[in-house]
């Protein structure tokens, strides 16, 4: 029997970058607001102290700033027909665990999405029509760029995005992205300075026709002031930053944007190592009455709460909403229901270069240092007769090549060994790689469940994993390689080589955190989870919050609109549901 708590006006489930904002713009708002979260408390001075944070071993390896899997983890498979297995090592993605969630581990790239994603359906119906292949389950999000833009510029301020606009007000910038949506302001902060690898590509695009453009990145190219306050520093390029937390100030995060103001408010309390084990609903089941959790001692404790925000990683957001029976559980077989439906990834592509006359200096780097172009992203090309939407953002990101992972060799290569060495000497300065971060679209079977078979501790039911790459998604890779490798050839290397996906989804390598989907938003409570403010349908005190919102995932990294979906309902919790408590679009 859990023991019943004082209620409050609002508890916040997750302290990560969506969990942050919400319960800061709350409690600026004079509500009472408690945030939960299921890992320790984070402190840049204690946790990445520049003394021991570059531990490839302690933070690459052995996963420290991730989620325990054997305090909860997922079931895998590819197929409905399949079953499912426990992961027991993080692979394919690295859910974080503590206050700042995955944001502090994260690499920092902060792309807006543009206009036609948020009516993607629409969009690529118009354009395609029959040519759009049966197999997806695309949807439009409810809302458009209009209503977005203005939160995706409160996020970029409060993280102090540096960059260079490449559309202001309908005006294309030079140097910037010619493709991203019409700005209202710059970037808070320049773009940060580049290493050689992202300018050789640079150049090198440039020279094809293409045009390059610094990617949008949250490691801070000059000190910054947020407008919380909060101050931050310029990155220093040190090569331990994805993976890693940030010693010097100077990766944005919730940590170092908003929880330094959000723990000064007396109207605020984090309680920390406490997992939500169920989001509790009258009698009626139209209303949220709080959650339920465990201590780190296991003790369960009851909080009545009037507004209950679930803003956890992706794969939470939906648990807890299968485990607390909110909405219909998705069935691929029939269509029916939302609760899991269209859950997404991102599809990885990539080619390494060997060179025999150049000096990168690999070491030098961070998660979103670098050069894009986004001729092959998304639809910004013609479709037709290719087989396939959806693309990717092609890019040169040096993250640092830290020692014990980044050996770079040719295929062939024996794996241990003198030759090996030899190899390793010859190819770690000398080689590069191009990326393309690509769109992954949702299917009537790729989708989130409650396990029939394992438990965490708690004796609740694991969430199954159902997922494989699409045959759309597998042609948009093959494309994808064809033009990474016509850029590599023309960098000249002594040899190149292509990775993408052609095959069945793998969940042992690591390939992205980018989990999207599962409780998504849209227009009508028949084929979505929650509003366009993200409030859930027939449920209105209870909002879900985060990238388990996206009907797909487009070739961006999609922490910015997190960000900007974090501000957007908590400015709708304001301005509307406050003044008039309840349903605030029509079911």
């Amino acid at each position: 029997m859990a023991r019943k708590l004082p209620a409050t006006d609002v508890v916040v489930v997750g302290l990560g970058w969506a969990g942050a904002i919400v319960s800061h713009e709350l409690a600026a708002a004079g509500l009472s607001v408690i945030g939960l979260e299921r890992g320790p408390w984070r402190d840049t001075a204690v946790d990445f102290n520049i003394a021991s944070i570059a531990d490839e071993l302690r933070y690459s390896r052995r996963q420290e700033l991730m989620l325990r899997n054997r305090q909860n983890t997922c079931t895998v498979r590819n197929s409905p027909s399949e079953t499912a297995l426990p992961m027991r090592v993080w692979g394919s993605f690295h859910p974080g665990n503590g206050t700042g969630g995955a944001g502090n581990h994260w690499a920092g790239i902060t792309f807006r999405f543009q206009p036609e994603e948020f009516r993607l359906h629409s969009h690529l119906t118009e354009r395609y029509g029959k040519e759009l292949s049966p197999e997806l389950t695309l949807q439009d999000w409810g809302t458009d760029w209009e209503e977005m833009e203005p939160f995706y510029t409160r996020f970029e301020r409060l993280a102090g995005i540096s960059g260079q606009a490449g559309n202001i007000k309908g005006t294309l910038i030079e140097g910037g992205n010619p493709f991203e949506g019409p700005r209202s302001e710059p970037y808070p902060n320049p773009p940060t300075a580049q290493p050689y690898a992202p300018m050789l590509f640079a150049d090198t695009v440039r020279n094809l026709g293409y045009k390059p453009f610094p990617a949008p990145s949250a490691l801070l190219s000059q000190g910054y002031t947020n407008p919380l306050g909060v101050t931050m520093g310029p990155c220093t390029f040190c090569g331990f930053c994805t993976n890693y937390g940030c010693a010097n100030y100077s990766k944005a995060s919730a940590i170092t944007t908003v929880m330094p103001a959000l723990m000064r408010k007396p109207n605020f309390t984090a309680r920390t190592n406490c997992e939500v084990l169920q989001v509790t609903m009258d009698n009626s089941g139209k209303q949220a009455t709080g959650v339920i959790y465990a201590d780190a001692s296991g003790e369960l404790f009851e909080q009545p709460a009037a507004l209950v925000i679930v803003a956890a990683f992706t794969f939470e957001n939906v648990r807890l909403m299968l485990l607390s029976g909110v909405g219909e559980a998705y069935d691929p077989a029939t269509g029916r229901g939302t609760t899991g439906r269209n859950f997404a990834y991102q599809t990885a592509n990539s080619v390494r270069l060997f060179f025999d006359d150049k000096n990168f200096n690999p070491f030098i780097g961070g998660g979103a240092i670098g050069m894009g172009i986004d001729e092959f992203n998304n639809d910004n090309f013609d479709h037709s007769g290719l087989g396939f939407v959806g693309g990717g953002s092609t890019r040169v990101t040096p993250i640092g090549a830290a020692p014990i992972d980044s050996r770079p060799v040719p295929p062939g290569t024996p794996a241990w060994g003198s030759q090996w060495k030899a190899a390793t000497v010859k190819n770690y300065l000398s080689t590069m790689s191009i990326g393309c971060e690509a769109s992954s679209y949702s299917t009537r079977t790729n989708y989130l469940s409650l396990d029939p078979t394992y438990r965490d501790p708690h004796g609740r039911p694991l969430l199954r994993i159902t997922f494989d790459f699409p045959e759309n998604d597998r042609r948009m890779s093959a494309f994808c390689i064809s033009k990474l490798s016509e850029i590599a050839k023309a960098m000249n290397p002594r040899e190149f080589y292509g990775a993408g996906q052609t095959g069945h989804w793998n969940s042992a390598p690591y390939q992205s955190s980018h989990v999207v989907g599962g409780f998504i938003m849209g227009a009508e409570a028949a084929t979505s989870s929650v509003n366009k403010y993200l409030q859930v349908w027939g449920v209105p005190n209870l909002f879900v919050i985060g990238a388990s919102a996206f009907p797909q995932n487009p070739g961006y990294n999609p922490t910015g609109t997190v960000g900007a979906l974090a501000y957007k309902a908590a400015d709708a919790i304001v301005n509307r549901y406050l003044k008039r408590p309840g349903e605030m679009l029509s079911l």
